[in-house]
């Protein structure tokens, strides 16, 4: 490897990337530069910007992603439908790629010779970082100071932060870790290692527990269009505010809370509780749109393509050529996907309580089991006869063989 002068590394202002800044320069002897991406984590960037310089930075950059996150990663997401094994909607996975590929521009724009991020050699996290990195930029080389130092755990991270005057926390550990972003905060490690162990009602940052929820169901009404939301109850709001806003409607009645038991990427099971309160009222209510809008073999196909774009996107593959493929698909199925959702809302429940599109294939004038003038009953007997040909001369076969 050639020499390393420069350092772009992603920084939380957490204990281990502030660790990072130290233990890079001194085995690396070089300059680091610290970029905090603001992706809606309700932390103080600006506490976390003078950290990273008392810590050693050379720069800070504070880079407001929001609007990016919201427009060119969640909304592309829910356009796919993506759900990872049946429950997850992908809020740490979505995220990633945008923070990498910001990662990778201020490397390029300061002359950087290497990215580094503080995630463990065991997650995900690590490669959706550095699959935007080899996407982008791959001639940059790659630190992962949990893949290389012999720091162990807190308790290590702690003494070397002392070692070298680095502020540490003193508010009392949590028995897990949290990770949260817009679209929805995450809850992995310590306690929730045992998948038997329910998570406490008070851990939840963005959602009220469905047993304290309100005892009165809240209606809310969206329009979208092109499988983008635009109003929620009749107001238009940038796309920020439209999470924002759902997120807390939502978090007030315990939308979106789920437990899972999932497959990393590296072939280990995981446990993870997620709160994603906006996402879940978005992937119900666009959903919906699609119930009426495509046609029979296009929804039923795209439910196929939903399968695989949530696995490439799980495993990191955001800017891969088949999730860009994918998404000239899933593009194409938007285009008439426009049309107002009901929700009702009721502890933790979210239910469908109207919808309408004016591509709507579906006609009442077509579906009644009253008499009509557009459907001739009659005509099915011909069309069962021709879809059940193959049926009938295996049952003919069968029976002229004794019934084999």
């Amino acid at each position: 490897m050639s020499k390393i002068n420069k350092v772009v590394l992603a920084y939380s202002g957490g204990l281990d990337t502030s660790v990072a800044i130290k233990w890079i320069q001194e085995q690396y002897d070089c300059e680091v530069i610290a970029m905090i991406g603001d992706v809606g984590q309700k932390e103080d960037v600006e506490a976390a910007e003078q950290k990273a310089y008392d810590t050693g930075a050379s720069k800070v950059y504070v880079e407001n992603l929001q609007e990016e996150f919201v427009t060119d990663y969640i909304y592309p997401a829910m356009k796919a439908n993506i759900m990872y094994e049946g429950k997850y909607l992908l809020g740490t996975a979505i995220c990633r790629p945008l923070l990498g590929k910001k990662l990778v521009e201020i490397a390029l724009q300061e002359n950087a010779d290497a990215i580094a991020h503080g995630c463990t050699g065991k997650g995900n996290d690590q490669v959706r970082f550095e699959m935007a990195v080899k996407a982008m930029a791959p001639h940059l080389s790659i630190i992962a100071p949990w893949r290389e130092w012999d720091i162990k755990g807190r308790e290590d991270a702690v003494k070397y932060a002392n070692k070298y005057g680095i502020p540490v926390p003193v508010t009392k550990e949590m028995p897990y870790s949290i990770d949260r972003n817009l679209f929805h905060s995450s809850y992995e490690g310590g306690i929730l290692e045992d998948p038997n162990f329910e998570p406490d009602q008070n851990m939840f940052v963005m959602t009220t527990v469905p047993e304290q929820a309100p005892d009165e169901p809240e209606y809310l009404d969206l329009d979208f269009e092109q499988g983008i939301p635009v109003k929620l109850n009749n107001q238009e709001l940038s796309p920020v505010q439209m999470m924002e806003t759902l997120n807390e409607i939502g978090g007030k009645h315990g939308i979106g809370i789920i437990d899972i038991v999932e497959n990393r990427l590296l072939g280990m099971k995981s446990r993870g509780v997620y709160e994603t309160p906006g996402g879940t009222l978005l992937y119900h209510a666009k959903k919906e749109l699609e119930y009426l809008v495509l046609d029979k073999d296009t929804m039923h196909f795209k439910e196929v393509i939903t399968n695989k774009y949530s696995e490439l996107v799980y495993n990191g593959l955001w800017f891969s050529s088949l999730k860009q493929a994918l998404d000239g698909f899933v593009e194409k199925t938007q285009k008439h996907l426009s049309g107002h959702v009901k929700l009702k809302l009721y502890k933790g429940n979210v239910m469908i309580a109207g919808r309408s599109a004016p591509y709507s294939l579906y006609r009442e004038d077509l579906a009644t089991f009253e008499e009509d003038e557009v459907y001739n009953q009659k005509d099915a007997e011909g069309f069962i006869n021709l879809f059940g040909l193959t049926l009938t001369t295996e049952g003919i076969v069968k029976r002229g063989k004794g019934g084999e």
